[in-house]
């Protein structure tokens, strides 16, 4: 059971950018981090049965002799999904992960409740002045560590959840969060620009009323 401030970074590498038109998972990792540590981590190859382009395997390294190796992705899916449990998650570019990891749950018939946050969101909200909103110019422009080579899965989520610990770190720091839960970061990224303003503000108030409590 993940604790009650653990989420779930996840990254995928893909046959393409449509689990709708037929595309599938080829490689899931997970970082999972609680107070902003990481604590563990589960990475695989899956074996779908899906072609792998020859520009897929240009950008990412995997091949199709790799992912004809690879436990099925039943079986990898079932895994992730024990690895997670009920913690929410988060991605870079969520919208992508989030169809993928509904998609190959729903073939294993499992259910994908968990809520996702999205670290590109996110950056756009604190930080408009960054060149580019890519997660490897993220890391960049922090000046990050980088983990591994980037469209690998275990690499681009190591990447993800340092650029989270930069924008939980910088939620306390420099806008006074207490406590920059999944919850609130779902909210900030719902927040339209007219709208930081009074968003801060409301967070301000929360914050002085729980310090005089």
């Amino acid at each position: 059971m993940p604790a009650q401030d653990a989420i779930a970074v996840i990254d995928f590498e893909t046959t393409g950018t449509s689990p709708g038109q037929g595309d599938r998972a080829t490689e899931v990792a997970i970082v999972m981090t609680e107070g902003g540590r990481v604590v563990d981590r589960f990475q695989s190859l899956m074996k779908t049965g899906v072609h792998i382009p020859a520009f897929i395997t240009q950008l990412t390294g995997i091949t199709n002799a790799m992912v004809a190796a690879a436990p099925p992705a039943a079986q990898v899916m079932a895994e992730a999904a024990r690895f997670v449990g009920s913690a929410p998650m988060v991605a870079h570019n969520a919208g992508f992960d989030r169809r993928f990891w509904q998609a190959e749950l729903a073939l294993c018939g499992l259910p994908a409740q968990q809520p996702f946050a999205c670290t590109v969101m996110l950056s756009r909200r604190l930080y408009p002045d960054a060149p580019s909103h890519k997660l490897g110019a993220l890391v960049d422009w922090f000046g990050l560590p980088r983990t591994g080579a980037a469209h690998r899965a275990l690499a681009d989520a190591e990447m993800a959840a340092e650029l989270l610990g930069r924008i939980r770190h910088d939620l306390m720091l420099r806008h006074g969060v207490a406590r920059p839960d999944h919850a609130l970061l779902c909210a900030l990224q719902a927040c339209s620009k007219n709208h930081l303003p009074r968003f801060w503000q409301a967070q301000a108030a929360s914050h002085k009323i729980a310090s005089v409590a």
